[in-house]
């Protein structure tokens, strides 16, 4: 928190710096390679009728049998030699049948290629990853160009030349999953990660891994606690481990190491819980940059570049990315058609377009009446305008705000001043720091609109199953929850499981404050009646807000 005026006149226009859940914004003049764009188109479409099936039924559930393989040894809190008992698979439930193709889609009005070398200018926060899929080149083409001698390293203000972008060939046309599979959406009720990861019976069920805040879960906790956090299908993120590691089915690792059991051999992403993190982050990511038709191509990780067949669905997207990330151009190929990812999700789960919810979104989304998130007469500060709802790869569906304070209360204090529920609804979840608040009160975050608050500390906040009216209080802000550098809390908007712009076409509406945003993510603007606040990392006259 920064409180002095010689403080608020260097910092104003900065971006916030906290918590990135599980990565932390570099302030220097240097960044490394990340990407950070963010936004949502609305599509139209109605809801596709379920099967007349019950795949995801246990005979007699789960308690029997629990886990009978045991860990040989673990270090550094990871699994790294496992001798698990050998047992056949328990499969009860019954794969999705091929059903109706995929709904055609009208080709995405992608960015044109272009033809002419340009000069591009380093701005803050950028990476030369982002830079080239935004050129439509790969990122030794830029460095060849502009003869950079370290490509992870680049410099706000660097005037960089741009080749022309590539006739590169064209990626396929094949749609490997629905964007409804994508997300935490409503066609994952019902389904129970525990019980299916017991069912295929694999090295996955006997795993286990110690967190760095002390935690120990299981593989299916693991899964499922990144599925809620990133609100991505389990469904998928379970497939994924299958594809790339095949720790659901095998008895044992395939791969001699269990340190990377999704290929990304990084010492900052080691463990399941990172690595599957990592997979998740990076899957929104692809969904979002289709989405905002922000890309035109693909490149690759041996930088040959492709250019994206403009008919594919965002989710089809996300995969593509995902995968252009750490493969090769033939592999890459072989991994985004039928005979790839789509074939190991089929012998796992059936036909993925039986899942199907088209769209996720409906065209006519409005948001239900929301209130100021803390109690009437408490001014609090404005500290992060639109960004990222988790992690980095998503829509900038969230903002942040910190509670009032004296001048020794700066950095991580105890606040005695509550954070209240925007509007009516069911606390559906709450621990790590976490609120889950379902405002159609049906109990599923994965349907209609939900609020995630962050940040909030464990003792005096509200509990899973409490019922509350706008204006009760929830929980105190605080440091818990992630990396962060002071007292804050965070809120963010979903339906059916994804992320909203605060700030895009169904802006966050906070008693008749609407968020809007520059375009550079925590920046931004509270607007009401002619009056407007700014984010800003501290206390200031222009970031203060009440009731």
């Amino acid at each position: 928190m920064c409180n002095s005026k010689q403080e608020m006149n260097i910092y104003r226009k900065a971006k916030f710096e906290h918590n990135q859940h599980g990565r932390s914004p570099s302030r220097s003049s240097r960044y490394r390679l990340g990407l950070g764009l963010a936004g949502l188109l609305l599509t139209a479409g109605c809801l596709r009728p379920a099967l007349t099936y019950d795949p995801w039924r246990v005979p007699g559930g789960t308690d029997a049998g629990q886990p009978t393989a045991t860990l040989a040894s673990a270090t550094g809190g990871l699994a790294t030699e496992a001798t698990p008992t050998l047992q056949v698979p328990r499969i009860t439930m019954t794969p999705a049948p091929v059903g109706v193709a995929p709904t055609p889609n009208a080709p995405a009005d992608l960015p044109p290629l272009r033809s002419e070398t340009t000069q591009y200018t380093v701005e803050e926060g950028d990476s030369l990853v982002q830079i080239a899929l935004k050129h439509q080149v790969s990122v030794s083409q830029i460095v060849k160009a502009n003869d950079i001698e370290d490509p992870s390293l680049i410099t706000p203000g660097q005037v960089l030349t741009i080749p022309p972008a590539s006739a590169n060939e064209l990626a396929t046309a094949f749609k490997i999953i629905p964007d409804s599979e994508l997300f935490y959406s409503p066609v994952t009720i019902g389904f129970d990660t525990r019980s299916i990861v017991w069912q295929f019976n694999g090295y996955l069920e006997s795993y286990r891994e110690e967190l760095e805040d002390g935690r120990t879960l299981t593989g299916s906790e693991i899964v499922q606690e990144v599925a809620q956090n990133f609100s991505v299908n389990p469904r998928l993120l379970l497939a994924v481990i299958e594809h790339q590691s095949g720790w659901l089915r095998a008895g044992s690792p395939i791969s001699a190491s269990n340190d990377y059991p999704l290929g990304l051999e990084n010492a900052n992403y080691r463990g399941l819980y990172k690595q599957l993190g990592w997979a998740a982050n990076e899957l929104t990511r692809g969904y979002t940059l289709w989405e905002q038709r922000a890309v035109s191509v693909w490149s690759l990780a041996d930088d040959q570049v492709m250019r994206i067949d403009p008919t594919i669905n965002g989710a089809t997207a996300a995969l593509q990315y995902w995968f252009s990330l750490f493969l090769g151009k033939e592999s890459w190929k072989t991994a985004v058609s039928a005979s790839g990812f789509y074939a190991t999700y089929l012998s796992l789960f059936g036909f993925p377009f039986a899942f199907s919810m088209d769209p996720v979104l409906p065209a006519d989304l409005t948001q239900p009446d929301l209130i100021l998130p803390f109690a009437r007469g408490d001014v609090w500060s404005f500290t992060g305008g639109p960004h990222w709802g988790w992690g980095t790869g998503s829509a900038w569906a969230a903002l942040d705000f910190a509670p009032p304070g004296g001048e020794q209360d700066y950095g991580c204090f105890e606040s005695q001043a509550p954070v209240t529920a925007a509007a009516d609804g069911l606390v559906v979840r709450s621990g790590n720091g976490a609120l889950v608040l379902d405002l159609d009160g049906d109990g599923f975050e994965q349907t209609g609109w939900t609020l995630l608050y962050l940040h909030l500390a464990g003792e005096g906040r509200a509990e899973a199953g409490t019922q509350v009216k706008a204006g009760d209080p929830l929980g105190f802000a605080s440091c818990e929850g992630g990396v962060t550098t002071g007292t804050h809390f965070h809120i963010a908007r979903r339906y059916n499981g994804l992320w909203i712009d605060a700030a895009g076409a169904v802006p966050m509406n906070l008693g008749g404050w609407i968020a809007s945003s520059p375009g550079i993510v925590y920046d931004g603007y509270l607007s009401k009646d002619g009056q407007t606040v700014e984010a800003f990392n501290g206390r200031a006259d222009f970031n203060q807000i009440g009731w």
